[in-house]
């Protein structure tokens, strides 16, 4: 069974979360096996004219490699992620903790748990002000 349709349930909760301004921050974690590529990490940004875009931030062994894109292009990206190398991904609001897994089988399941944030990101906070 594909684990698509539950990955794209867990999108639409980070999409909420932007459009809502809850979002803290999203991790890509939990390898398999020892990988080059270690993490994910996705902000929000606020580029030149208030656009807003996903800064996806690749970490590895020996670098970091940052990239810009919509959250259309991020969810692409974060999805080819998932099952290879990444089993885990978490998304922190101020609402709450949201995790996709795959488990052993390649199975998706989401988890909510207690908010681990207080606040949202500061890029959120601004785009609040600014009416964004």
């Amino acid at each position: 069974m594909s684990f698509q349709p539950i990955f794209a349930q867990f999108w639409e909760k980070v999409k909420e979360s932007i459009e809502n301004k809850t979002y803290a921050k999203l991790t890509l974690a939990k390898t398999i096996g020892d990988t080059e590529l270690k993490n994910i990490y996705v902000r929000p940004v606020l580029l030149e004219n208030d656009e807003f875009s996903l800064s996806v931030t690749a970490r590895y062994k020996t670098e970091e490699i940052e990239s810009f894109h919509s959250l259309d292009e991020t969810y692409m990206i974060l999805l080819s992620y998932m099952n290879n190398p990444f089993l885990t991904a978490l998304l922190f609001t101020t609402e709450n903790d949201i995790t996709f897994k795959l488990n052993k089988k390649r199975v998706g399941s989401i988890i909510e748990q207690a908010p681990t944030f207080k606040k949202a990101s500061d890029v959120i906070l601004e785009m609040k002000e600014k009416g964004i």
